[in-house]
């Protein structure tokens, strides 16, 4: 387990006092906690001076559900510069979470620029030069907070919003919060934000396509009693089919639905994302740690959210995710 030292935070706040171009950049398919760090202290960073750009792999635009979140600082990665002096990646263990554009963490620091790490993921690599990494922190947003005290760094409602977004989708709605999380929401909500039009934008609303996949996903769902170390095991899988013409957050909801399951310790639902390729998002209850499972398998997360990419038949796949959680450690 990894904490903050406090001289990393003083490092990362001095090198953001003398920034004067940076691009900040979120994990491939991003989440609320990815994109909303980075724009939020992106937002900072403009507002004292400097040039900043915000962007991410894929898809090619902006998710509908985190438009809100843009004050218009999101750039499509065909439009980023050849290199910049101070890069920052935000919610991203490792480069090749970054996809694409991981190759850039390198040739920032080939060329003698500098690399920010901000992230709370405990299978982080620290692939930076600088990092602001602890995994007992519940958002990658709480760890941008803490670097916005550190500079000194005013809140309003457009930068409390963005991090509001990471903080209440990270924790599931505060059921993984501590009293300090709700002190950090506290701050939050009394720099102005709305949190019932935050949560219905981010995390419920959706279009109707979603009904008809999601019943279709549903009906050929499994339960395994066996399986996870005799704790459970449910599991679902959206095709190429079923995903098409439904947005990618209606996609990465599936899982949500599925790890209600009061039989089931794990829940997994397995992605198309090629021909014979699969995404595979994994959440436990309390007892098995899935990010040890992940990791296993090429992938990475938190002990309870996790997930990697499999190649072969969706049968193939789940029968390595069965394997690697018979072996996950207890909690």
């Amino acid at each position: 387990m990894s904490t903050l030292a406090l001289d990393d935070l003083a490092r990362a706040a001095a090198l953001l006092r003398e920034a004067t171009d940076v691009t900040l950049l979120a994990h491939i398919r991003p989440d609320a906690d990815a994109l909303g760090s980075a724009l939020a202290l992106a937002q900072v960073l403009a507002h004292r001076g400097a040039t900043v750009r915000v962007s991410f792999a894929e898809p090619a635009t902006v998710p509908e559900s985190l438009r809100g979140l843009d004050p218009g600082l999101w750039v499509p990665a065909t439009e980023l510069p050849d290199s910049e002096p101070l890069l920052i990646a935000l919610d991203s263990a490792s480069p090749a979470r970054l996809g694409a554009l991981g190759e850039r963490v390198d040739s920032t620091k080939r060329a003698g620029g500098r690399v920010l790490v901000i992230d709370h993921h405990a299978s982080n690599t620290f692939y930076g030069t600088d990092h602001v990494v602890d995994d007992t922190a519940e958002a990658t947003a709480v760890l941008v907070l803490r670097l916005l005290d550190e500079l000194g760094a005013d809140l309003d409602e457009p930068v409390a919003r963005c991090l509001y977004a990471g903080l209440v989708t990270d924790t599931s709605g505060f059921r993984r919060a501590t009293p300090q999380t709700h002190r950090v929401a506290g701050r939050l909500l009394a720099a102005g934000v709305d949190p019932d039009r935050v949560v219905r934008e981010v995390a419920e609303e959706r279009p109707f396509g979603w009904l008809p996949m999601l019943a279709r996903v549903l009906s050929a769902a499994r339960l395994d009693t066996t399986a996870a170390r005799g704790l459970g095991l449910a599991h679902a899988v959206v095709t190429e089919d079923d995903a098409a013409g439904v947005r990618l957050e209606e996609i990465e909801s599936v899982i949500d639905v599925v790890r209600s399951v009061r039989e089931a310790e794990v829940a997994a639902v397995f992605k198309q994302s090629g021909p014979a390729q699969w995404t595979v998002s994994l959440r436990a209850k309390s007892r098995i740690d899935v990010s040890s499972a992940a990791r296993a398998l090429g992938g990475g997360g938190h002990r309870l959210a996790a997930g990697c990419t499999l190649d072969g038949t969706v049968e193939q796949a789940l029968r390595q995710v069965r394997t690697a959680l018979a072996e996950a450690p207890l909690l």
